[in-house]
């Protein structure tokens, strides 16, 4: 009789070799017990919380690289938890479980500084895959022959440290928006469509959900465009753009 072997999951590991840690926040122990085993089958070390002040002190000691984060909490939701740990300085990447599937709730995810939600229910390899791909974007390497700083007229990126600059002026954004920014400044002057963005930014098949792309452009726009002449341009019916300003 033949046998088959599925094939291991390519092991992703902090700079150091030593395992990624994840923090996961749910106060539905049957779930949380799920999400322990396939996260621990990608040789991760995980911690658990039940609920949001239990999740801001094993934040602050454990110094988790991601974490999977349940809104309704018993005591303090998970939009209160998000907001404090980036208050605190914390841009830990950040994947909210919700039962809610109503847009305004996953708009409300993601305005909190959130970087990815799924809605209960779901799949666990769901689940891994998009930690997978926050965690890849939240540690990004650069070939060694590359330089690490992206330049397009006054704005300034640098792959190493994750500083954006305009015009000198630092501008701090989440992990989401540093990649999504990143992508458009290795195409200056291309026009780059949602569907290319959503395969190269969020790594997944976003099941038709394209808007999560409009959101944040929009939130760059603020946060670039504020600093001076337009930057970032939509070109309808084809996609964005990113060139020096005028």
């Amino acid at each position: 009789m033949n046998e088959t072997t599925a094939a291991a999951p390519i092991r992703l590991t902090r700079a150091d070799g030593s395992p990624i840690r994840v923090l996961v926040v749910d106060d539905e122990a049957s779930l949380t017990d799920l999400l322990q085993m396939a996260l621990r089958y990608e040789g991760w070390e995980i911690k658990t919380a039940a609920d949001g002040s239990s999740a801001l002190a094993t934040a602050r000691d454990f110094r988790p690289d991601a974490i999977v984060l349940d809104i309704m909490l018993p005591d303090i939701d998970g939009l209160q938890v998000l907001q404090r740990l980036r208050a605190d300085g914390n841009d830990i990447p950040v994947l909210f479980l919700t039962a809610k599937d109503a847009l305004d709730d996953r708009i409300a995810g993601l305005t909190a500084g959130g970087d990815d939600y799924v809605t209960k229910p779901f799949s666990l390899e769901e689940v891994v895959a998009r930690l997978r791909g926050l965690i890849r974007r939240s540690t990004l390497t650069v070939d060694a022959n590359e330089s690490p700083v992206l330049v397009v007229g006054d704005l300034e990126l640098d792959e190493d440290s994750h500083e954006v600059r305009r015009a000198g002026r630092l501008i701090e954004l989440t992990a989401t928006e540093f990649e999504l920014l990143r992508y458009l400044m290795r195409n200056p002057r291309r026009v780059v469509s949602k569907s290319q963005i959503l395969d190269r930014v969020w790594d997944y098949d976003f099941g038709g959900k394209s808007s999560v792309v409009e959101i944040y452009i929009s939130y760059l726009r603020k946060k670039i465009d504020a600093e001076g002449a337009p930057m970032l341009h939509t070109v309808r019916g084809a996609g964005y753009m990113i060139k020096p300003a005028e």
